[in-house]
């Protein structure tokens, strides 16, 4: 199984790497641009750059997936954006799930982490990931930017931006309903929309998208398939026209997201990772396990015409209120099925709003110099509370206590924090080939936080009762520098060097937490990149490929510790990865096309003094005299890729069938921030996605077939170790990913 999925990776890649052959492909296109056929050029048109263009015009290493993609296979959430778009990981945990870029992202087990690729949501900076549940349905496209991009989105890019564009009411009365019964998971998933005028000025969308289904991991004390989901989504978009100079569109967000139960399976600490499909986990003091989210994002962007120059606002509110109750599956590995009666629990309801204000103008295109320059203000209010649970009839710390111990501790997190920023980027025309484009971005962020802990009750403190209050007032300053040269009709070479950052913060949820531990430092990232981008044969192959050097100063870092049970949170000193992206895509005939897309990765800590020790280290080894240079970056594959391939035969003047498969991989990954080469790699594998759907010629009906993970490969998202005392019989904890599911689509369009 090894060696066909290194193969599959490797034929992804070498696929994908062909790209690197477009200058040659080159050669063969006509020297005149007004010779070539427009009729068939498949072109993407993107927002990345603060105003539209075609994909192949940006000289930014992004992969595009649309709307219509992601609701073929039922998203749900960011996860499924890895199935088309090679380095890029998201991480999943009980708590919050973690997007990465090239190896670099925030480790979800310190909640007031800003992320290092930030989520955009038409516009508006989400930065926790309890904001962004509602955005994944009814979709116009999602941008994936990776590197770098605080120059033009700002706030907490130093690694990527990715940005999510619903679809907008349309100028015809229309709609669509569709539902889904998925056979594994014993629930349904209804969604739609209404979209029309409603008068000559007015134009309104409305979207929704309702879940309610089981899981896919057997709880035995509860009878029950965890993670239930019952989830209600609806958005309402208006737009209003009432001049040609003139318009503005506003979009409310409500979700309410219930997950009962988790996904944690016990495995053995001395063999691979070894996920079961069943666990046993009861009902704690602090609640049934699993998540309650309910929330609200608001939007509205107004565009005014001056003259040729274009007046951009943007206004946004963000609000959501959450709780999560963790446990770990009490199953003892390789026992036959027997549990251990400790359960270790905890809990963490969040609170935030968030205002923010963006002004911008934009320039005409077509002259020698262009240029979008703003504005941008944001102020948030975050809480976040965090109650740790322990039951151990059977506690044993030598010298200290000896029998069943029941406690609680309680901590309380708070955070105020502002920024503003400005920003430009200028565009220099030189030749009708060549562009320089500059780009600058000053941002200021102030934070006050402050952390406390308390013993609820229980015979002594398991863990260190501390409290801490810091503050925080930074600039950073993220310029960048691009070059871009067209050395044929649509082929286009560019080179680029840019910087991120994103803003210093505080210790939230680590018990101990004291003063001088609450505070770390902001950190940086600069990128070189260069790649080309390539449209050949009229529009019917699609080849890009880029290759770049990233690397950060002072990343920060959260990670587990197994003989405290707690976690080290700072900054790194530095890390590097550097790697190559490609992907291609190829219409050889009507109602055909295959893409590809790949990435090798290579990222290794620089300097890291003072780190968690690796389980391949010295028993001898201390934080206190730790240094990981040369070691690699957990979470992170040196080869990622995957091929999609769509088909659709005419069954006859009335009736069609379309046929869509997706392959994506990835090849053996450190997932436990301790690195275990016995439970903590995660094999490479290969997932198989398919889509078989019956409709009309005009689609205004469909009945489809969708089968995910039709190989049914069991995937950990993340992997720790559950250390004695907390539990007698230690074992590695498991975050188990979705195995294979089987679904039945029908669905109506008027």
């Amino acid at each position: 199984m090894k060696a066909r999925n290194q193969f599959l990776l490797s034929g992804v890649a070498g696929i994908a790497m062909l790209a690197g052959a477009a200058p040659a492909f080159a050669q063969a296109a006509p020297a005149d641009a007004a010779e070539i056929d427009d009729s068939n050029t498949n072109e993407i048109i993107v927002t990345a750059q603060k105003r539209e263009q075609s994909l192949q015009d940006v000289p930014i290493s992004m992969e595009v997936v649309s709307g219509a993609k992601l609701a073929e296979f039922n998203t749900s959430d960011i996860k499924a954006v890895m199935n088309y778009t090679p380095n890029v990981f998201v991480q999943s945990t009980a708590g919050n799930d973690v997007i990465y870029i090239r190896g670099f992202g925030s480790p979800p087990a310190n909640f007031a982490f800003d992320q290092s690729v930030s989520l955009y949501v038409d516009g508006i900076y989400a930065g926790r990931n309890r904001q962004a549940q509602a955005p994944f349905f009814d979709l116009e496209r999602v941008e994936v930017l990776r590197g770098p991009q605080g120059a033009l989105f700002g706030k907490n890019t130093a690694a990527g931006a990715v940005s999510v564009v619903s679809a907008g009411p349309t100028r015809d009365f229309e709609g669509a309903i569709t539902g889904l019964y998925n056979f594994d998971h014993k629930g349904t998933d209804f969604s739609g929309y209404l979209s029309g005028p409603i008068s000559d000025t007015l134009g309104a969308r409305f979207a929704y998208k309702i879940v309610n289904q089981d899981g896919y991991i057997y709880n035995r004390a509860k009878d029950h398939d965890d993670p239930e989901i019952r989830s209600q989504l609806l958005r309402l978009t208006l737009k209003w026209e009432p001049s040609a100079n003139f318009d503005y569109t506003a979009k409310v967000e409500y979700g309410n997201r219930e997950v009962i139960g988790g996904i944690t399976v016990s495995s053995p600490l001395t063999s691979d990772q070894d996920p079961q499909t069943n666990r046993y986990l009861e009902r704690s003091a602090l609640g049934d396990e699993g998540n309650d989210n309910k929330s609200v994002m608001i939007s509205g962007v107004g565009n005014l015409a001056l003259g040729d120059f274009t007046l951009t606002s943007v206004t946004g509110y963000s609000w959501f209120k959450s709780k999560i109750v963790n446990g770990f599956d009490q199953t003892i590995p390789n026992s036959g099925g027997a549990f251990t009666a400790n359960s270790v629990y905890n809990a963490f309801p969040e609170r935030f709003d968030q205002f923010s204000q963006e002004i911008r103008i934009l320039s005409p295109t077509g002259r020698t110099f262009e240029f979008v320059a703003g504005a941008y203000y944001d102020k948030s209010n975050y809480q976040l509370e965090q109650f740790q649970g322990f039951n151990i009839p059977n506690l044993n710390i030598p010298g200290v206590f000896t029998g069943p111990y029941f406690g609680r501790i309680d901590s309380i997190f708070n955070q105020d924090a502002e920024s503003w920023s400005v920003f430009g980027q200028g565009t220099f025309n030189a030749t009708d080939a060549l562009r320089v484009i500059g780009s600058l971005r000053y941002s200021h962020t102030k934070k006050d936080g402050d952390f406390a802990s308390r013993l609820v009750y229980g015979p002594f403190a398991i863990r260190p009762i501390s409290s801490a209050e810091g503050s925080i007032s930074e600039g950073n300053v993220d310029p960048s520098v691009t070059v871009q040269y067209d050395v044929a009709p649509r082929v286009m070479l560019y080179a680029t060097w840019g910087r991120g950052s994103k803003s210093g913060g505080f210790v939230s949820n680590t018990l101990g937490t004291v003063d001088s531990t609450f505070t770390f430092e902001p950190e940086q990232s600069e990128n070189f990149e260069a790649g080309v981008k390539s449209t050949l044969f009229d529009g019917k192959v699609v080849a890009n490929v880029s290759a770049y050097h990233t690397k950060f100063k002072d990343l920060q870092v959260s990670v587990y510790q197994p003989a405290t049970s707690s976690y080290l949170t700072g900054n790194a000193a530095a890390a590097t990865s550097k790697g190559v992206e490609g992907s291609l895509s190829i219409f050889p005939i009507d109602n055909f096309d295959i893409s590809a897309s790949a990435a090798y990765s290579d990222i290794k800590y620089d300097d890291y003094p003072g780190a968690a020790c690796l389980a391949s280290q010295p028993a001898t080894c201390t934080p206190a005299t730790n240094n990981l240079a040369g070691y690699p970056v957990a979470y992170a594959s040196k080869w990622t890729g995957s091929v999609t391939a769509h088909a659709r035969f005419d069954m006859s003047d009335d009736m069609k069938l379309d046929i869509t498969g997706v392959a994506a991989g990835r090849s053996k990954y450190f997932n436990s921030d301790n690195q275990s080469p016995i439970f903590g790699v995660q094999n490479g594998y290969v997932k198989l996605d398919l889509r078989v759907q019956l409709a009309d010629q005009d689609d205004s009906w469909h009945l489809a077939l969708v089968g995910k993970n039709l190989t049914n490969q069991k995937t950990i998202g993340s992997a720790f170790n559950l250390p004695a005392p907390i539990t007698p019989v230690p074992r590695a904890i498991l975050y188990l990913e979705p195995t294979r599911n089987i679904s039945i689509e029908a669905g109506i369009k008027f």
